[in-house]
């Protein structure tokens, strides 16, 4: 089976969309042929495989796409020189042929419930893709959680059939490392002994602003104990909104350091607006760290009971889950047990061998 591969995310290093990505090409099983489109400048990850084949185009990825979008040329699977099944692994402006099986992945809805929290060019990236369209146009839509797949099935009017949960796997967290690295990081970043973690783009979806504005209130009356700093790592337009008395802005990491910086943290924090997945609790649990995340459905999903939970928008429970977490050690301990039990049936192996299922599908339907 050849699969056509929409890889302009692979561009956005670090974000959720591109981990997903590339956690999926190294899973898929070597018999299926991925020919993998790459805008101008963006490159695959290390270690996969010889059946995954990057295509390049001489147009930049924009307008090329965006003609695409509009006009219904180039297709996709023309420029990578035919396929069985094309795979967009998120919605956005592409051209397909009427006459190719397309299979849709969609990770949330967060692009519709909450426009506002985008960019005037995203708003208007996120019309020209026509999410709707694409979805009951695909053989198969891929949802990431049962969650996604209601929201995706209720908001497009789609077929229950065609719509299938393929999880993904837990995230990319980087090797193993023990006390030497977590020091290492510490000193070399200049951090305190505890802090808190937030890892992931710094957009007002994932509202990390008000994990900023939480931790600053955290250290105030009330609280018993409180040395601790907040590391953020991330880009994105908020990033000069959040600095503040022990936040520490690191910006992008390798692989490396943001592995010690998990080992090394209290908790994982991701306070979202909204989430169809969540890597960062997931990679938080490979070393051992428990979670503080917002009362999300899809979120219950994926941290099981790895996380204490907070509602969506309220500084005031994130001020008592960091000082609860900061102050318990026993706590702490009970999570990232119960984090590691959540971790066990999640694999990339396991992911890959659903989507090649998802993708034969979508080929034969």
């Amino acid at each position: 089976m050849r699969v056509a591969v929409d890889g302009r995310s692979l561009a956005g290093s670090g974000r959720g969309v591109a981990r997903y990505l590339a956690g999926m090409l190294a899973a898929l099983p070597g018999d299926v042929e991925l020919r993998v489109l790459l805008p101008r400048g963006a490159v695959l990850p290390g270690g996969l495989g010889a059946n995954v084949v990057p295509v390049r185009h001489p147009a930049p990825s924009r307008a090329l796409h965006g003609a695409g979008g509009v006009t219904g040329r180039p297709r996709l699977e023309r420029l990578v020189g035919g396929a069985d099944v094309v795979w967009l692994p998120a919605p956005a402006p592409v051209a397909v042929g009427r006459r190719t099986p397309l299979a849709l992945t969609v990770h949330d809805l967060c692009f519709l419930d909450r426009p506002r929290h985008f960019t005037p060019y995203e708003r208007l990236w996120h019309r020209l893709a026509r999410p709707g369209a694409l979805a009951r146009r695909a053989a198969r839509v891929l949802a990431v959680s049962e969650d996604t797949a209601e929201r995706a099935r209720a908001r497009f009017g789609l077929d229950a059939a065609r719509v299938i949960v393929v999880p993904a796997g837990p995230g990319d967290p980087g090797p193993a490392v023990g006390p030497d690295e977590v020091a290492a990081v510490r000193a070399r970043h200049g951090l305190p002994e505890r802090y808190f973690l937030f890892v992931g783009a710094l957009e007002p979806r994932k509202a990390v602003d008000l994990l900023v504005a939480g931790y600053g209130l955290a250290g105030g009356p009330g609280a018993t104990r409180w040395d601790c700093g907040l590391v953020v790592v991330g880009d994105g337009r908020l990033a000069r909104r959040l600095q503040g008395a022990g936040v520490h802005l690191l910006g992008q990491v390798d692989h490396a350091e943001k592995a010690a910086l998990y080992a090394g943290a209290l908790a994982v924090v991701l306070p979202s607006w909204c989430e169809g997945y969540g890597f960062p609790p997931l990679e938080g649990y490979a070393h051992g760290t428990p979670a503080i995340v917002s009362d999300l459905p899809a979120l219950r999903e994926t941290a099981g009971d790895g996380a204490v939970y907070v509602p969506p928008g309220s500084v005031a429970a994130l001020v008592d889950a960091l000082r609860e977490v900061a102050d318990d050690e026993a706590l702490r301990a009970r999570l990232a047990a119960a984090g590691r039990a959540a971790l066990a049936g999640r694999s990339w192996d396991e992911a890959g061998r659903a989507l090649r299922g998802a993708l034969e599908e979508a080929a034969g339907a």
